[in-house]
C-alpha cells in the first residue's frame, strides 16, 4: 500500500491580472475567502491529510507571503520558499526543484488559485488502484475553452488532452490538482518557462488518470469566480476527510 504522499507543491507565482486591482497589492495567495486567505486554507488542508511538507513558488508580492508565513505559524507543516525573480513556468518550477522529490513514491502539485474541499485520500486510493503514472483531478465547467481539457476511456485513463482549445469536444477539465511520481518527473521539459498543461500532461497520455472531483471545486482567478466563492465556498467538513485520509 503506497504511503499517504507527505510532500506538495503549492503553485503560487502567478501575476493574477484578471483579478486586478485586488492583486495590484497582494497576491492571489492571500486573497480572503470569506475572511480566510487562500494561503491559510491550503495549509489547514496540508496539516488535515498528514501533508508535511510544501514548497511554494513566489514572484511579485513574495514579501507579503513571507510576513504572512511568519505571522501564521503553519504547525506541523514546514515550508520551503522558491523565489522566481523570472517566472519558470508551472512545470519549471517543479524542474528547478525536481530534487525536492525525486526520492518520493509520490508528490501532490497544487495551484493555490483553486478552493476546493475535495477528499485528498479519496485520489490517492483511486491513484493506487489505476496503478497510474500520474492522477489529475479533472471537474466540469461551463467554459471549456479557458481551461484544459481531457477525454477519458471506460477506465478513467485520459485519453486526450488539450490545453485552452478554441473547439472544445467536452467540458471536462483539469482542476489543478495532480498527485505524480517518477514518471511526471520525467517527462518535465528541460527549457523554460514550462507549463504543467501545455508541455507536460499531453505527453503522460497514455498513464495518466482522471479522477473526477464532484465536491466543490473552483478556481478563483477571475472575479466573477471569486465573487461566487465569496457567496458559496462553506468551508471543510470539520473532522470529515481528517479521519478518511489514510
Amino acid at each position: 500500500m503506497m504511503r499517504f504522499p507527505r510532500k506538495a507543491f503549492l503553485l503560487a507565482a502567478g501575476h493574477g491580472t484578471r483579478l486586478r486591482p485586488l492583486t495590484d497589492a497582494a497576491p492571489k495567495c492571500l486573497l480572503p475567502v470569506r475572511g480566510v486567505p487562500m494561503l491559510q486554507i491550503w495549509l489547514e488542508c496540508f496539516h488535515r491529510f498528514g501533508i508535511e511538507e510544501i514548497l511554494i513558488n513566489l514572484h511579485l508580492h513574495a514579501e507579503a507571503v513571507r510576513a504572512f508565513l511568519g505571522r501564521n505559524e503553519p504547525g506541523d507543516v514546514r515550508v520551503q520558499i522558491s523565489d522566481e525573480p523570472v517566472l519558470l513556468g508551472s512545470a519549471g518550477t517543479i524542474q528547478a526543484n525536481k530534487d525536492w522529490v525525486i526520492t518520493e513514491e509520490a508528490f501532490w502539485v497544487f495551484y493555490a488559485d483553486v478552493l476546493t474541499d475535495v477528499n485528498l485520500g479519496d485520489i490517492v486510493r483511486f491513484h493506487e488502484e489505476l496503478g497510474a503514472g500520474a492522477t489529475i483531478g479533472v471537474y466540469r465547467v461551463p467554459d471549456p475553452s479557458r481551461c484544459g481539457i481531457v477525454q477519458l476511456d471506460a477506465g478513467s485513463w485520459v485519453t486526450e488532452f488539450v490545453e485552452k482549445p478554441h473547439t472544445p469536444v467536452g467540458n471536462l477539465a483539469f482542476s489543478g490538482i495532480i498527485l505524480g511520481g517518477r514518471e511526471f518527473l520525467d517527462v518535465l521539459p528541460s527549457r523554460t518557462p514550462a507549463d504543467i498543461g501545455f508541455d507536460v500532461l499531453p505527453r503522460l497520455v497514455g498513464r495518466l488518470a482522471a479522477y473526477e472531483i464532484k465536491d466543490y471545486l473552483i478556481d478563483i482567478g477571475t472575479m466573477e469566480n471569486y465573487r461566487s466563492a465569496q457567496e458559496n465556498w462553506l468551508g471543510h467538513e470539520p473532522g470529515g476527510p481528517q479521519e478518511r485520509h489514510a
